[in-house]
This record gives structure tokens, C-alpha cells and sequence, in this order.
């Protein structure tokens, strides 16, 4: 057991002990455990549960981690061993593996992210466990033959952390409130004390003289202590826990001088009022609290908006195929309702959980679990959101409606996740650790200029610099700006993983294209077959094998043999991607594919087919596909080449190479017949020489080139072939718009740096008052978070303003 030494303080018989674990106070009783004194069993237990597994590092993060257990019963849990109830709480259930989300209202510190994301130290079977802070969830996963959910639910209440389920709500968006119940409350508590401080000071506010008596301001001068003592303790907390965390780890955070301008306002007004030197600064005080978390209030109601409308009111623009009432048709996510019956073709996503009613499946779990080994299931059985089908169609009925907000939490997974930094983010991070130990300073020198000259000037001087420096723009501008780009475009069709991705588009060099799929546009394409007469029969047979494969020249070849026989059912259905696709339909053998996967001869060989056709073996056909290109591929070649190295990189043979080699500086960058694995060399070769790749494909034979580069963005058109390797996916019919998208985003990040312009103008400008005494502290802290309320509002109006003319063209 790790040996802690408790922190030796030197108290007053009369005061209370304090708790080790929570830091309250022992009023009821005094529990002696292993040299250290706690409130109620609860803190003990936590304690003792933590220090057997070594995790006492708990305290030493913040020493007010703790969350009281005083006067709590265990809760009964009894109905999670429901399987129906667990069945709906559960994200994810293969074999013994399960995840599930939990939102946990008392998270609100370092100590609390440490814990929670160490909970498989303290029970066996739990495998992972991921903190989102700002949403306060927890993502778990865990084994189900060592501990299964109630048990998970009841250790997580043992340690403090209750989940809060409402098993009503689990279908809605989103059951958690926009704010949370505390902000409310300090908000309340902080406007209560400065309206009745501000009423108690108002013969001051008039120059009133209070003649001989001066009773009544001694007494109204304590009144307006104890209405600022909740103020200070309770509604100031959070900058004083934010601070104080970052102070014991040896670093400046942005609310070190904001508590720093608190301590010395609150400690002068004590000052004065006790030694009736003069009526201190109570209502500032409480002012400046107030108006920091009207301003906090704010900044959390715009970025639910902007989050809220991306994560479920945009969905991904990818597309499943709907079999209703004996047709089919493709539908966008947003159209999926429970009982829908979808069909999924080799290497296509499950939108939703949902019940396998046809074919074998064989899913592969890597975007959900990480183990790409598919897992087979048979008709009846029960598959999950996320996972892929890798073999013949299926037929999936939907259990659930798509969550968009769980398919875009999977793919910011840090298992798809770039290394690194942007230069944006790089920027905020130096202005965000120097710009507070130069208000720091400035306060200092300001206090030590002023001092000798006038005391009370100089603490309203030292105080009015440390509150009226905002640090805003570096806090607020990425989040906020960025955050409504990335709404923007998913409003508009193109769907990307977060605000990096729009950093990184403002830095690219280079450029690399697929060709079938992206830039051609698959269901315009002209395509006629080769080689012999063949039967009904035999054209349903290659038409059926067709059908199990997403890649367009697939799906191309299987619209062109569309006719109103059903097609046959497929066995040991087998896809190499990059090459083609095999199976045994009614007791025939076919194959789809390249002139290389079919071993056609040269003499066979056509130049011009890209797709062969072999039954039991014999070269049957060929198909010649005329390229149509996209809408707008001109436009979009040209604003490339002007501002970027471009390359194509394409798994079919030269025989476009003609109709293209103009559109590219030179001859050589364009190179035909790629593997993947040859795709994804070229990108790494790129990036060694230095440049900043995107690299557009389909997803479909280019997965690895799109993860390795440093933006990857995949084109949709109709299909659902969404890769969690991708840091974006736009939809096919605003292929156009791309140097529009690029170019808003090179405006956003400008849009950036003008916040910072704004902010350094500000703070100039206050500083300059505050620092001659000319700013008092309560006009200090009203500019303050109206300082970071425009901000907000420049980031998100400005960046709205210039998406919507931005777009239109």
C-alpha cells in the first residue's frame, strides 16, 4: 500500500478536521484510518480502495479531487441486470467485449479525468476507459465474463461517481442539459450578493456623508462580508480550483490572474472594513464574479449550438441502400427509422444497431474495438453500429435510429488520430503560456510603481490589470470560429472530423488524386460490354456478383446488366482490394476484375477494358468504361495547380492518360496502375520531402494513403463507403465547391489571427487604463467577459457571414 502523507497543518483546537479525501469538514464525526482522518465510511472506502491499488497520485493532481460520500447509500442497481435494459445502455456487445457511455455530472477536475481513466487498476475486466471533460462522459470498455454492467455502474458509484441514467431519455439527441444546474446556481448566488451589495453601498455611489453615526456603515460593511462570502467560495470556485491545479504543477494557466485579481480585491475590501479605513470593493467583487460567469454562460450556450447542430441535426453524407415494400432505394442516415430493413454490400458500414435477418456476415469491429478479425454471425443475430461487412450482401433491420453524435465519437478516436500539432494551435499555445506571466508582471510593476505613492490606488490599479487583461482570443477563438466552420460545412455536404482538419487545409502543398470513383462521376459514365453472346443466365450471374461489391466500377457494371430477374445468392464471396472480385453463384464459378486478377492473355488483352468478366474460368466478357468527370473538375484542377503540386494516382491502366496529362504540371505525375500499397509509398515519399498532403480517393482500395496523409477526404456519391482512416467526406455533388471549402477555410484561420489582433488592441488599451488607476475594478470586470462575449460573437458571426458568401458562388 502506497504510504501518503497527509499535508501538516497547524489548527485551532476549535476548528474542525478536515476530511483527507473530500477537504470537508468532520462535523458529525472523525474517522482515524492509516494516520489520516475522514468524514464517513465512504471517504475512507474510496481512500482505502485507491491506496491498495496504488493510486494515491488521486490527491497529489488536486488536493480537492474528493467528492464527498457523507450521508450516501449505495444505490440499487438491480435493474441493469435486465438484459433488455442493459441491451439498450450498451454501446457495443461482441462476445465478451462491451462498451458503453456513461455521463457523469461530478466530474470537474484533473483528479477526476486520472481516476476514471485509471479504473482497470481498480477492478479486473475493465479493458479502457476515455474522459470527454467537456461533456463530462465516460467511454468504457470492458469484459463481460469478468464484470459485467451493474457492477461497472455500482464501481463507479462506489468511488463518487454516480452515472445519471434516465432510461426514458436514452432514445433523444441529447438528454443532458445545455448548462449545467451549478453555473446556475453560482450565476444566482453571485447576482443575489452584488444587487444587495450595490443597494447597501448607494449613499456611497452619491458622495452621501453619514455624519457622526457611523454605525450603520460598520454594520452594513460586515452584511456585504457575509453576502460575499458564498460569492467568493462557492460562485469563484472554479477559477480557484483551475488555478490553483495548474499552479501545483508548476505552470500558468489563463485563470491564475483572474483568481490572483479576486484574492486581492476581496482581501483590500476585508481590509478596509475591518480596520474602517474605508468601505472596500465588495460590489466590484461580486461584479466581477458575476459578470465572468454571465460570460462563461454565454461561451457554453453558443458552443452547445454549434456542436449540437453538427453532431444531430448533419449527418455524415454517406448513404444506405433501403429495401421497403419489396423495392430498394438509396436514402441519406437521417432518413433511417427503427424497423428499416438495409442492405449491405462487401466492405459497407452499419449505420445502426440493428438485427441480421439475411446472409452471412462477417463484420469487422476495428472501427469500434480496434481487432480487425471480422466476427461471423447468422441470421437472428444482433450486429452494432460502426462495424463493417466483409463479405456478401446482407440484409440488416434497424434496432436503433443512426446516432450520429456515437459514429462521429468512434472516429475521433485517438486510433485515427494525426501526430502532431497544427501551426494555428501551435501559435495559441505559446501567446496562451507567455500571455499570463506578462500580466503577472505588468500587475507587479504596477502595484510596486503605485504603492509607495497611494495605497488604495495602487490594489485598484494592481487588481483592475489583473481582471481586465483577457486572454479570450486565445481560448476562445479555435473552438468557437473553428467549431461553426466545421458546422458550416456539414451543413453543406462536406463532413469533417474536427477543427484540425481545418488547420491543416490552410496548410497543404501538395495535392493527390484518385481517379475512378473521384473524379469520375460513376453513375454518369458511359460503359458498353466486349467479348461473346451471353445468356440471360450468364449476364444475371455476373450482374449478381456485381452487386456484393461498393466499388463503382462494381456498381457501374451491375446498373449496366440491371433487368428484372432477382439476383442469385452468392457463396464464398471473396473481394482483393485493387484487383476484383470472385464467387459461386449456382454452382458456377465467377470472377470480376483486372486483366491481371483474371490472368487474361495478351492476346485477349484489350487496353481499353478495365473490367474482365470469367465463368468457370473462361474469359466471358470485358467492359470499357467512358469517363465522365465530375462537375466542376476543371475549376477544381485549375485552383489546384495554382496553388499546389498536384499528382494522380489511379489503380486502372494509362488509357485516360491522354485526356488528362494537361491538367497536371507534368507527365510524371501521373502514374496508373497503383496498388494501395504503392499509393500509400507515394504519400509517405511526399511527406519525407516535406510536404503537406491531402490526398482525395473514394475509400475504398486507398484507405492507408488516406490515413497516412495529412488530410484525407473521401468522395461519396450514393454509397456508404465511409472509412474511419479519413479526416473528411464530402458528398460527390459538392465536388465543385472544394476550393470553396479550402478557401473558407484559409479565411477561418485569418479569422483567427484577427481575434488575436483584437484582443492584443484591447488589452492595450485596458491595460494602459488600468495600470494609471483610471479603470476601476468593477468597470474592469464587466469589460472583461464582454471582451470575451465579442469574440465569440466575431469568431461565429464573421465565420456564419463568410460561409454563406463564401458558399454560394
Amino acid at each position: 500500500m502506497a504510504e501518503i502523507t497527509a499535508p501538516s497543518t497547524s489548527r485551532k483546537e476549535s476548528e474542525p478536521v478536515q476530511c483527507y479525501h473530500c477537504n470537508e469538514p468532520c462535523l458529525d464525526e472523525t474517522i482515524h484510518f492509516d494516520d489520516k482522518d475522514f468524514c464517513c465510511q465512504g471517504c475512507k472506502m474510496v481512500y482505502t480502495i485507491l491506496s491498495e491499488n496504488d493510486m494515491c497520485t488521486y490527491y497529489e493532481i488536486d488536493e480537492n479531487a474528493g467528492i464527498s460520500l457523507k450521508g450516501k447509500r449505495q444505490q440499487q442497481y438491480a435493474f441493469l441486470d435486465e438484459e433488455g435494459v442493459a441491451e439498450k445502455l450498451l454501446d457495443f456487445k461482441e462476445g465478451n467485449t462491451a462498451k458503453v457511455t456513461f455521463y457523469l455530472p461530478q466530474i470537474h477536475c484533473a483528479s477526476c479525468i486520472w481516476l476514471l481513466e485509471n479504473l482497470y487498476k481498480l477492478r479486473e475486466g475493465i479493458l479502457h476507459s476515455k474522459v470527454n471533460f467537456m461533456k463530462k462522459e465516460i467511454y468504457l470498455t470492458f469484459e463481460t465474463d469478468k464484470i459485467n454492467l451493474r457492477q461497472v455502474v455500482e464501481l463507479l458509484d462506489s468511488i463518487g461517481y454516480e452515472p445519471a441514467i434516465n432510461l426514458q431519455s436514452l432514445d433523444d439527441a441529447d438528454d443532458k442539459p445545455v448548462i449545467q444546474k451549478t453555473l446556475y446556481y453560482q450565476l444566482g448566488i453571485a447576482g443575489f450578493a452584488f444587487g444587495n451589495i450595490m443597494l447597501m453601498s448607494f449613499p456611497e455611489y452619491l458622495g452621501l456623508e453619514r455624519g457622526g453615526d457611523s454605525s450603520f456603515q460598520v454594520i452594513f460593511g460586515y452584511l456585504n462580508i457575509a453576502l460575499s462570502l458564498p460569492v467568493l467560495l462557492y460562485s469563484g470556485r472554479d477559477y480557484f480550483i483551475s488555478a490553483w491545479g495548474t499552479l501545483r504543477h508548476g505552470y500558468l494557466n489563463l485563470d491564475v490572474p483572474i483568481a490572483l485579481g479576486m484574492v486581492a480585491l476581496f482581501s483590500r475590501s476585508i481590509f478596509e472594513i475591518i480596520t474602517q479605513t474605508g468601505s472596500g470593493y465588495l460590489d466590484s467583487f461580486a461584479g466581477l464574479i458575476f459578470f465572468l460567469l454571465i460570460g462563461k454562460w454565454f461561451q457554453q450556450r453558443t458552443y452547445h449550438h454549434v456542436s449540437f447542430e453538427r453532431n444531430y441535426k448533419s449527418y455524415f453524407p454517406i448513404a444506405a441502400t433501403l429495401r421497403k415494400e419489396g423495392t430498394t432505394k438509396t436514402v441519406s442516415l437521417d432518413q433511417l427509422e427503427i424497423n428499416d430493413t438495409v442492405i449491405l454490400r462487401h466492405g459497407e458500414l452499419i449505420p445502426a444497431d440493428g438485427y441480421l435477418i439475411k446472409g452471412k456476415a462477417k463484420i469487422d469491429y476495428s472501427f469500434v474495438t480496434g481487432e480487425s478479425e471480422p466476427v461471423e454471425k447468422m441470421a437472428g443475430e444482433k450486429v452494432f453500429a460502426g462495424g463493417r461487412q466483409m463479405g456478401e450482401t446482407i440484409e440488416v433491420t434497424l434496432a436503433k435510429k443512426v446516432s450520429q453524435s456515437y459514429l462521429t465519437q468512434l472516429w475521433n478516436d485517438e486510433a485515427f488520430q494525426q501526430a502532431g500539432e497544427s501551426s494555428t494551435s501551435k501559435l495559441a499555445d505559446l501567446i496562451g503560456r507567455r500571455f499570463t506571466l506578462v500580466v503577472l508582471t505588468v500587475a507587479a510593476v504596477t502595484l510596486a510603481y503605485w504603492y509607495p505613492k497611494d495605497p488604495g490606488l495602487a490594489f485598484n490599479a494592481f487588481t483592475a490589470v489583473l481582471i481586465v487583461a483577457c486572454p479570450c482570443a486565445v481560448a476562445l477563438s479555435i473552438p468557437f470560429t473553428l467549431g461553426n466552420i466545421i458546422r458550416i460545412f456539414a451543413k453543406n455536404g462536406f463532413y469533417v472530423k474536427n477543427t484540425r482538419v481545418v488547420e491543416e487545409l490552410n496548410d497543404l502543398t501538395a495535392v493527390v488524386l484518385d481517379k475512378t470513383g473521384t473524379l469520375t462521376n460513376a453513375l454518369q459514365s458511359g460503359i458498353e460490354r466486349t467479348g461473346k453472346n451471353l445468356s440471360d443466365r450468364q449476364l444475371n450471374l455476373i450482374r449478381s456478383l456485381a452487386l456484393q461489391s461498393n466499388h463503382p466500377l462494381s456498381r457501374q457494371v451491375a446498373a449496366f446488366l440491371e433487368e428484372g430477374t432477382a439476383p442469385f445468392e452468392v457463396d464464398s464471396f471473396k473481394e482483393e482490394v485493387g484487383k476484383g472480385l470472385e464467387g459461386w453463384i449456382d454452382g458456377t464459378h465467377v470472377k470480376l476484375g483486372s486483366a491481371d486478377y483474371l490472368s487474361v492473355s495478351n492476346e485477349e488483352n484489350n487496353k481499353n477494358v478495365k473490367v474482365w468478366t470469367s465463368i468457370n474460368g473462361t474469359i466471358v466478357a470485358g467492359f470499357i468504361f467512358h469517363n465522365q468527370y465530375r462537375s466542376g473538375f476543371q475549376r477544381v484542377m485549375d485552383y489546384f495547380n495554382s496553388l499546389y503540386k498536384t499528382y494522380l494516382l489511379s489503380g486502372d491502366n494509362d488509357a485516360s492518360r491522354a485526356e488528362l496529362e494537361h491538367l497536371f504540371s507534368s507527365k510524371d505525375n501521373l502514374r496508373f496502375e497503383q496498388s494501395p500499397q504503392d499509393k500509400l509509398g507515394f504519400i509517405r515519399s511526399l511527406q519525407d520531402q516535406g510536404e503537406k498532403v491531402m490526398m482525395l480517393g473514394d475509400g475504398l482500395n486507398d484507405a492507408g494513403a488516406l490515413r497516412k496523409a495529412d488530410v484525407g477526404l473521401v468522395i461519396t456519391e450514393n454509397t456508404n463507403n465511409f472509412t474511419p482512416a479519413s479526416d473528411g467526406i464530402m458528398d460527390a455533388s459538392k465536388f465543385k465547391l472544394l476550393p470553396n471549402f479550402i478557401q473558407l477555410s484559409k479565411k477561418s484561420i485569418q479569422l483567427v489571427h484577427w481575434a488575436y489582433a483584437l484582443a492584443f488592441i484591447y488589452n492595450i488599451i485596458g491595460l494602459s487604463y488600468a495600470v494609471t488607476g483610471s479603470l476601476s475594478p468593477v468597470i474592469a470586470a464587466i469589460l472583461m467577459p464582454t471582451s470575451s462575449v465579442t469574440i465569440v460573437l466575431f469568431g461565429v458571426g464573421m465565420s456564419s457571414w463568410l460561409g454563406k458568401i463564401g458558399l454560394e458562388k
